[in-house]
């Protein structure tokens, strides 16, 4: 039995406790933030104008969009369950997942530092904190998060991590362990570590959980070794990425690593909507492409026209507006 099928057995029960049956519960948006305490200032580097979540790397206020009712009320029933029992972590993670899913990140980052004083040694605290910390450009604090939440994983066994939103297959695709270094990569990636990156993103690939994994984490090994120079080493990286593969949500990444293997044509990639989170991932991966093949300004370009769109959540957007803010 490999890996995959084991973790998925394994967190069969996690899965299940986590995703209750969903009830129709009416909240409004004023409901949510009434209940909602002050933020707690320590927590967080930047101060921002009313209304937003973050300032980019570029001085630009980023405020989310209305959240849609479905997420609403989704959140409400995530906060009845932690209402009942505030001490269970599984409550803790969901209740603070919903609460990100609004665009409230700074909120859910409160949700998990209150869990981590109640679970200090529970890394999936730690997983969830550091995204959000990522989302609202807070990367220092994203790396403390990762590098801590993979001590802590050192010698655990890996558990299934279920998604928010179901794929149509009904599979859930990555894991706890999986998840932190997939993080961690990207954390050290935006501070631009490259062989810290690519390390972190190696030890996610080597897990050996589905094909969706080995193209994802294979985009970034790939970004990172070319950005180090290594252009030879970067080609063997992809030598497990094959034309036919079992992807289920990573199209994008497989694209953009059959781009880099010379199988698709750059030109067929840049026909995407970077509004979507697939559509964000494609246009950074072909703008890193033009940047380390020589082509500067038409990288730059293409960065620039994405900061144009309303996906400054998406992991691309974030990755290009980092490398447009150190332009020479």
């Amino acid at each position: 039995m490999n890996i995959y099928k084991s973790l998925l057995l394994a967190g069969a029960a996690t899965v299940i406790a986590a995703c209750s049956a969903e009830q129709t519960m009416e909240q409004s948006t004023e409901q949510t933030k009434a209940e909602a305490p002050a933020m707690d200032a320590s927590l967080f580097t930047t101060d921002v104008p009313e209304g937003a979540q973050a300032v980019s790397f570029l001085g630009k206020p980023l405020v989310p969009a209305e959240p849609r009712q479905v997420l609403l009320d989704k959140l409400a029933e995530a906060k009845a369950n932690y209402d009942a029992d505030p001490d269970d972590v599984m409550n803790i993670i969901w209740y603070g997942r919903r609460v990100a899913y609004t665009g409230d990140y700074r909120r859910a980052i409160e949700i998990y530092s209150e869990g981590i004083e109640k679970h200090p040694t529970d890394a999936r605290l730690y997983r969830h904190r550091g995204h959000r910390y990522i989302s609202i450009r807070e990367i220092d604090r994203a790396v403390a998060d990762y590098e801590m939440a993979a001590e802590l994983i050192k010698g655990t066994e890996d558990a299934i991590e279920p998604d928010g939103v179901i794929n149509p297959q009904g599979i859930f695709l990555t894991s706890t362990h999986s998840n932190i270094y997939y993080h961690l990569g990207l954390a050290y990636f935006l501070r631009q570590e490259w062989q810290k990156s690519y390390d972190a993103f190696k030890m996610g690939q080597d897990l050996g959980l589905n094909d969706d994994n080995i193209v994802s984490t294979g985009h970034w090994m790939y970004m990172n070794l070319r950005r180090l120079g290594k252009l030879e080493e970067a080609q063997a990286s992809l030598d497990n990425i094959k034309e036919e593969m079992t992807i289920v949500e990573n199209m994008s990444y497989h694209n953009l690593t059959l781009m880099y293997k010379g199988i698709i044509p750059s030109e067929e990639l840049t026909d995407v909507d970077p509004n979507d989170p697939s559509g964000a991932a494609i246009a950074f991966g072909v703008a890193n492409w033009f940047y380390y093949n020589d082509e500067k300004e038409k990288a730059y370009d293409l960065m620039e026209r994405f900061m144009e769109t309303s996906a400054w959540s998406a992991f691309g957007f974030i990755a290009a507006e980092k490398e447009l803010s150190l332009r020479d």
